[in-house]
């Protein structure tokens, strides 16, 4: 198990070349021509009793799959099976990042980074600590005042007030006769029909 987990992991990109029976950098006919010699050799209808000739058949089909798929033979030359399986677990996409920020030099700006600061978290600290808890929040310079916080209906009282003293007088109460006919039609009646 062990064993096939090493290999399934490897940076060297040589494997599927080698099932194949091929060189690393072949070009798409020659895949293909090899896993055509390869798949009618060791087909389970023409080997019904090798199950090794089964297996070596599925993983003749994993190398086509894999070296004929233009972006996962690209992976898979650059960063062997292991960029297969990082692409896998976070895409395509993100294996140059992943393996960009899993090289020594990343891992030791990291190191570097952390020894100068003191600590890595240090801007969720300062954070934190202005804002959340607000023991090191700065204070308020003397002259000013403090915010504070008002409830709505505080606001709306201080609204209401605010335009009863400057005269403005807020509508309050609504209309209790008005009904929906009357709102629509009105004292005349109207009628829509035509003459003919």
């Amino acid at each position: 198990m062990a064993e096939q987990r090493q290999r399934a992991l490897s940076t060297s990109g040589e494997a599927l070349y080698e099932i194949l029976a091929l060189e690393k950098g072949a070009t798409h006919d020659e895949i293909k021509k090899s896993y055509r010699k390869l798949a009618l050799k060791y087909h389970p209808d023409k080997n019904p009793d090798n199950p090794e000739a089964a297996e070596k058949f599925k993983e003749i089909n994993n190398a086509h799959a894999t070296l004929t798929d233009l972006s996962k033979r690209n992976i898979y030359d650059k960063y062997g099976s292991l960029g297969l399986y990082v692409a896998e677990q976070f895409g395509e996409e993100n294996v140059n990042t992943y393996f960009m920020l899993s090289s020594w030099w990343a891992k030791g700006l990291f190191a570097v980074c952390g020894l100068l600061t003191g600590c890595y978290l240090c801007c969720c600290l300062c954070c934190c600590f202005n804002c959340c808890c607000g023991k090191c929040k700065p204070k308020a310079p003397e002259g000013e005042q403090q915010e504070f916080c008002v409830s709505p209906e505080d606001l709306e009282e201080q609204i209401k007030n605010d335009m009863e003293r400057d005269g403005e007088t807020p509508i309050t109460l609504q209309p209790t006769n008005v009904t929906e006919k009357t709102q629509l039609i009105g004292d005349s009646h109207r009628s829509y029909r035509t003459e003919s």
